[in-house]
């Protein structure tokens, strides 16, 4: 029988992660308990309850935690999830809203404040079309089905308007009634999924333009890390490094076997032009696309700080080393 200590490891299903969470990459001395959970129900499992050893885990949420000087978890610099955000600016159509600078004075839904996706979008608005998030009145709520809270509670300053849905409402609802101008969401609606005309998205050719936000800043945007129990970390000071080797490898093989999808034969990935979309990758960002490691993030790291204060969540500047192990602020 291993002598080694078991940890639970919670994180969702992430081909980027799965060689982890199925095995195939060890934890070196540990051994894992896996639970594979969604982020909707992860996140405030982590937040309220820091149920799990090692969780994927909201940078926003993180950088608010620390910067309150609660939490449970240290971050290791191991970005799980990364996504471009032009892609989820989403208006009704006939609103009037042109770019994102007609977002001023309107009414627009996202489905948590606090939430990593939203700091993002609010962040582009305020660094590329000058619109603060005071010049907006915030809705709450699901985006499109069940019901959505915040999961750490917020006491926004009196110029700061959010105001959570009813019950029974969804911020697709509100659209679709008139009642909100627009959308900030981590994923498409499910009436615009299905064609619904009247819901379009502010940035219809949100590839080319999240190609040149790219260009211009550098950013692939971080949106979740992994995270140890700070505890657990101080007991076993060789877990960090042991987790992060072990995430790192398997980024590797996730993007080896993406690439040999992409090279071979057959076609085995259902996508179409699989082709296309890889090659205009490589052109834009490289082979080092999805990178890891501390010093390479620092900057992207001090602006989600940087606009967690400027979007009054963060109650101080937090320092992007704050969030991370000391032992890996060299990698």
């Amino acid at each position: 029988m291993s002598t080694q200590p078991v940890i639970s490891v919670a994180c969702f299903d992430h081909d980027r992660v799965m060689p982890v969470m199925d095995g195939r990459v060890p934890v070196e001395g540990f051994r894992i308990e896996p639970h594979v959970l969604p982020t909707s129900k992860l996140f405030p499992l982590a937040v309220q309850e820091a149920r799990f050893d090692v969780t994927e885990l909201s940078l926003s949420s993180h950088i608010l935690q620390v910067a309150r000087g609660e939490g449970a978890y240290v971050a290791i610099p191991a970005f799980i999830s990364r996504a471009f955000r032009h892609n989820g600016f989403f208006r009704r159509a006939g609103s009037g809203i042109e770019t994102p600078a007609d977002l001023k004075g309107r009414r627009v839904g996202v489905p948590e404040y606090q939430m990593t996706a939203a700091l993002w979008m609010r962040g582009i608005l305020k660094d590329q079309y000058g619109v603060e998030a005071t010049d907006i009145e915030w809705r709450t709520g699901a985006l499109d089905a069940g019901v959505r809270h915040e999961r750490l509670q917020l006491t926004p300053p009196p110029n700061l308007k959010i105001v959570p849905v009813s019950d029974g409402e969804t911020l697709q609802s509100l659209l679709l009634d008139g009642q909100i101008d627009a959308l900030l969401a981590p994923n498409p609606p499910k009436a615009f999924a299905e064609g619904d005309p009247r819901i379009e998205r502010i940035f219809p050719d949100f590839e080319k333009v999240e190609q040149d936000y790219f260009a211009e800043t550098g950013f692939f945007p971080i949106m979740h890390v992994v995270a140890v129990r700070k505890t657990l970390a101080e007991q076993h000071p060789e877990l960090p490094r042991a987790l992060y080797d072990a995430f790192s490898t398997a980024r590797d093989e996730a993007l080896r076997r993406l690439e040999d999808v992409w090279l071979g034969s057959a076609n085995r990935l259902s996508l179409p032009w699989l082709n296309a979309s890889m090659e205009r990758l490589r052109a834009t960002m490289g082979r080092d696309y999805y990178p890891y490691g501390y010093r390479g993030a620092e900057r992207e790291v001090e602006a989600m700080c940087r606009y967690s204060v400027e979007q009054y969540l963060a109650p101080r500047r937090v320092s992007a080393s704050e969030l991370f192990h000391s032992s890996l602020i060299e990698t």
